[in-house]
């Protein structure tokens, strides 16, 4: 029977524990992972216990918290609070997600916090996103035309066209879905994955995009785009409740009905 074992460096240890300060009742217990690449040492579970009659609600109110009073050093990405920017994306209980959109009491028990999965870790919580990013710069993410701009307007579209991108543009590029996907773990060099292939399939469907024969053209590949099976991962996951899965349903479906004449 074959046997897998992860690197020595990469093993997890037992780290800090940090006990509620005396006299709290209302106590939340919360392991998070821990690794800085200078220090040499494996990455390691702090465990934190908050007093949540002195915390926030959310998940990310906890980490701050953790951050602001208890270890400064805890590193991970934060911005808007409002589940808008994408940037507090990682793993919470096993499933990815933005710590600011999660109630810590929508959790029973130990909360557990990890970086996004199948990514380099840069530090502690932060996750390297340089690959992510540069597969959604090479679907030329804004509308490339043929003709003209109009001399004294904008580009218009009717109000059934705009609908069309509803469940699209809404991606805020957290990443959360594709690192979810098993294809996108073991393909990620070729494989586009969910949250760039939603963000294609959201200019194809722009009816002020001229370009949709080359966005086919740089999609009707084995892997860009074939890779996904269907698991169902990416539209479990999506903290904004969009639907990659379907996003990617459709171009296949476009590339079909191009060969189809």
């Amino acid at each position: 029977m074959a046997e897998f074992t992860l690197p020595k460096n990469s093993v997890l240890i037992e780290g800090k524990t940090f006990k509620a300060p005396a006299g709290a009742t209302n106590i939340r217990r919360f392991e998070v992972y821990r690794w800085d690449p200078e220090s040499g040492e494996n990455p390691r579970i702090d465990v934190f216990e908050l007093d949540m009659d002195n915390c926030g609600p959310m998940v990310l109110d906890a980490i701050l918290k953790i951050k602001n009073e208890i270890d400064s050093s805890l590193t991970f990405r934060r911005s808007c609070r409002e589940g808008v920017c994408g940037s507090c994306a990682m793993t919470i209980n096993g499933k990815n997600s933005l710590a600011c959109t999660k109630a810590i009491d929508s959790y029973s028990g130990t909360i557990k916090i990890y970086p996004l999965p199948h990514l380099q870790v840069v530090k502690d919580l932060v996750a390297d996103l340089t690959h992510f990013y540069a597969q959604y710069a090479s679907i030329k993410p804004w509308i490339e035309t043929q003709t003209p701009a109009p001399a004294d307007s904008e580009r218009l579209q009717s109000k059934e066209d705009r609908e069309k991108l509803d469940g699209l543009y809404d991606c805020v590029l957290c990443a959360c879905c594709s690192t979810s996907c098993p294809s996108y773990w073991w393909n990620s060099e070729r494989y586009l994955g969910p949250a760039i292939l939603l963000q294609a399939y959201r200019w194809l469907v722009d009816s002020r995009d001229e370009n949709t024969g080359e966005r086919l053209d740089e999609l009707e590949d084995p892997f860009k785009l074939y890779r996904c099976h269907t698991i169902m991962n990416c539209t479990d996951t999506c903290p904004k409740g969009l639907n990659p899965a379907k996003a990617i349903a459709e171009t296949k479906k476009l590339l079909v009905q191009r060969k189809l004449g």
